[in-house]
């Protein structure tokens, strides 16, 4: 029974009793009738006032507990002109006030959360308690290569494989550094937040590939300016002194003139290739930021495959196209990025030998190369290492053709992986 009703009955039971006592008044004095019926008249007016005043409040605090219910802190009630009542409307109307100000506070620092979460160049991944994804911002959708919606509501192990086999074993507190395919470099730090009595956990990426590759780059750099210098010196004074050699050919005798400037020449030839040697390495240091203009990428395969055609052809290699329905059309320096693909290219017919095939596909959403091969593949030890400066498996090689592919396609953006499965070897560049 609710206080309301309590003081109705009491006030009915009362007044109820009044008028029975006011009735039996009227058979023995009519002038006690008259007081009594005063005196009842005056209860029902004193019993309205303290209605109104019981209640009125009340019913100021059912509306104000309504209202917050509602989370609605914009209403606020006017003064009535009753020191008690008003009092009470005081304190209700500061109490609205602050509530609307912290929760106009909490929604902006919610607002600049998000916003700094999505702005942000560390990838963010969110995880319920039972690590599930609850939300990833685009630095995060980058790095793992898919859209948010396609990670909503997967568990960690159910991420690409390289990164579930990374974050799995990652307990809250804890960090971890990782290289993907040779060259992307990521640090991920595992932490964890209450909201609401429960334990959430995010992930947070960072990543160090352009800190790490400008330091190798100015390592390197120092090491190939002082080889260059050394190797320059020397091999022009020994020029020099095989210049003077051959003024005295012709004084010698004969038969010995052949043997003596095929020697100079021999030794001529083998200071040249030394020079172009480390002109190479000086070309990956001084590699140009990239001067980017449209180009449609299937013009520049078709150009560069009309260029391959002689080798392909002596090598028996045959080459199928994938190409999307319509033009993929990218901002590149074309003359860097026909560098990349021809180095790729090559590095394809290589591995083939000879007999094989070479197939290159592309896609417009998201644009995307990939040039596949089924030559000899290559071991995962080694995926790792290719992209390493003077890393290389050929007998002659000089380890800086992915070098320069990697600094070429970091320089315009652009991501890439390698990978080596069932006899196919695959180069994907995503445009």
């Amino acid at each position: 029974m609710t206080l309301r009703t309590k003081f109705l009955l009491f006030a009915i039971f009362i007044h109820t009793l009044l008028a029975v006592m006011a009735w039996y008044l009227l058979q023995e004095n009519k002038f006690l009738f008259l007081g009594m019926e005063l005196v009842i008249i005056f209860s029902v007016l004193v019993t309205g006032q303290l209605y109104q005043a019981f209640f009125k409040p009340l019913k100021l605090i059912r509306a104000g507990i309504e209202s917050i219910r509602d989370k609605d802190f914009s209403t606020k009630f006017m003064a009535v002109g009753q020191q008690d009542l008003d009092e009470l409307v005081n304190v209700y109307n500061r109490m609205m006030d602050q509530l609307r100000k912290e929760r106009v506070g909490q929604a902006e620092k919610h607002f600049l959360l998000e916003k700094l979460i999505q702005a942000s160049p560390a990838g963010i991944i969110l995880l319920g308690f039972d690590n599930q994804v609850e939300g990833v911002n685009p630095a995060a959708e980058r790095f793992l290569q898919h859209k948010g919606h396609e990670l909503m509501g997967k568990h960690v192990s159910q991420l690409p494989q390289d990164w579930a086999k990374e974050l799995v074993p990652l307990s809250s507190g804890e960090s971890t550094t990782f290289r993907l395919h040779g060259t992307w470099t990521y640090r991920c730090h595992r932490a964890h937040f209450l909201d609401r009595g429960f334990q959430h956990y995010f992930i947070l990426i960072e990543e160090l590939t352009e800190a790490i590759l400008q330091n190798e780059r100015q390592a390197y750099e120092k090491v190939i300016r002082v080889m260059s210098h050394e190797v320059n010196n020397t091999t022009g004074a020994v020029n020099s002194i095989l210049g003077s050699l051959q003024y005295y050919a012709p004084q010698l005798e004969e038969e010995h003139q052949p043997d003596f400037e095929h020697v100079l020449q021999v030794a001529i030839d083998r200071n040249a290739n030394l020079s172009r040697f480390m002109a190479n390495f000086a070309e990956v240091v001084r590699l140009p930021k990239p001067q980017k203009a449209p180009k449609d990428i299937h013009v520049l395969l078709q150009e560069l495959q009309r260029l391959l055609q002689p080798q392909l052809e002596k090598r028996h290699i045959s080459c199928t196209w994938h190409l999307a329905s319509e033009p993929l059309v990218v901002s590149i320096d074309e003359q860097q990025m026909e560098q990349v693909i021809l180095n790729i290219l090559k590095n394809a017919m290589e591995a083939i030998g000879e007999e094989g095939e070479i197939s290159i596909r592309t896609q417009l959403d998201p644009p995307q190369l990939t040039i596949t091969d089924n030559g000899e593949g290559i071991s995962e030890e080694v995926q790792q290492r290719l992209f390493t400066p003077f890393y290389t498996t050929k007998n002659n090689g000089q380890g800086i053709g992915l070098t320069m592919v990697r600094d070429i396609l970091v320089n315009h953006g652009f991501t890439f992986s390698l990978s080596s499965e069932r006899g196919l070897t695959s180069f994907t560049i995503r445009l």
